[in-house]
């Protein structure tokens, strides 16, 4: 594993997502926004639309992975600064401090009110948060770190290994285009389509791998035997065929019950629920939250490095 991906990974450890730092996301999703106003500007039609999704989709993908991959080719004999600019390029890639941020401020803001809850909470998630109430507003939150656990996390981690830093872009070019455009909603049903398809794909390993990975890394201190029989059990309780893979893990895990119906842009979205109602949802399940998610990280990051060992010597 190269050096690049440690000191990726230690610079997310360390400063997260800073708000003024420049970012590939920030300018994905611009793009992302340029692409879509040009599109409806010039197509009216449903097929148009859907069509014009799948370019944006291919575009994207290749702006992604080749505009860092000529960059680093570009500086690959100066090996210094490769270094620097490949361990950036990674560090942007993973959002696990960024989660561990976010979702400590919603149980922060809390401790102030209901209101401050729901208001942070708001910056995070794309439902409705001004009814929620406080197990609500916690369950909303450890949904979300559960989520992008595999998205922010396990997913460009394993891109990251399997394809260096434009794989990891490239995945987040794709994250970006989902949750910008990938709604079932009218606006976004028929442009939308493609987008929403192809981060389901990319993400069918890294979800599963993702359940695993916290199962597995919370021996010792959660309950195992349940996050993997909740991850199994109710796997397909949700719209997404991957997210229940995480959110199910961590419900067992915990012995809390995710899901449930939501509104989203003024429309209840019907949902079943992940788990068993085994006790109430409490604050200090956003804590154990991201502790599954650091566990579920470090053990997959130890996980590819022994097998990478393991080829090196047998070659």
């Amino acid at each position: 594993m190269s050096m690049s991906v440690i000191l990726g990974i230690l610079l997310d450890f360390k400063l997260g997502d800073p708000y003024n730092f420049p970012h590939p996301v920030k300018l994905m999703g611009r793009i992302i926004s340029f692409e879509e106003k040009l599109v409806r500007r010039i197509i009216k039609s449903k097929n148009g639309l859907k069509l014009a999704g799948l370019i944006i989709v291919i575009i994207n993908i290749l702006l992604g992975f080749t505009v860092p991959y000529l960059l680093l080719k570009l500086i690959k004999q100066y090996r210094l600064i490769y270094i620097l600019v490949d361990t950036y390029l990674i560090y942007t890639c993973i959002a696990a401090k960024c989660l561990d941020y976010e979702a400590t401020k919603v149980s922060e803001a809390l401790d102030s009110g209901i209101e401050q809850g729901r208001e942070r909470l708001s910056y995070i998630v794309g439902r409705e948060t001004k009814n929620l109430s406080e197990e609500e507003v916690i369950k909303a939150t450890v949904e979300t770190v559960a989520e992008n656990t595999s998205d922010g996390v396990i997913a460009p981690l394993m891109y990251i290994i399997l394809l260096g830093a434009p794989g990891g872009l490239a995945y987040k070019f794709i994250n970006t285009m989902d949750s910008m455009l990938g709604y079932m909603n009218d606006k976004y049903i028929d442009l939308g389509y493609f987008p929403a398809k192809i981060d389901d794909i990319f993400n069918y390993i890294p979800a599963r791998l993702t359940g695993i990975f916290m199962c597995l890394g919370s021996i010792g201190k959660f309950n195992m035997k349940d996050g993997f029989r909740i991850m199994i059990r109710d796997r397909k309780n949700h719209k997404s065929p991957n997210c229940a893979y995480p959110e199910g893990a961590v419900s067992g895990l915990l012995g809390v019950q995710l899901g449930g119906n939501n509104y989203y842009h003024g429309r209840l979205v019907e949902k079943p629920t992940i788990g068993d109602n085994i006790r109430p949802i409490e604050k200090k399940d956003v804590r154990n939250t991201i502790d599954i998610m650091y566990l579920s990280e470090i053990l997959f990051l130890t996980t590819c490095i022994i097998i990478e060992l393991i080829i090196i010597n047998i070659k």
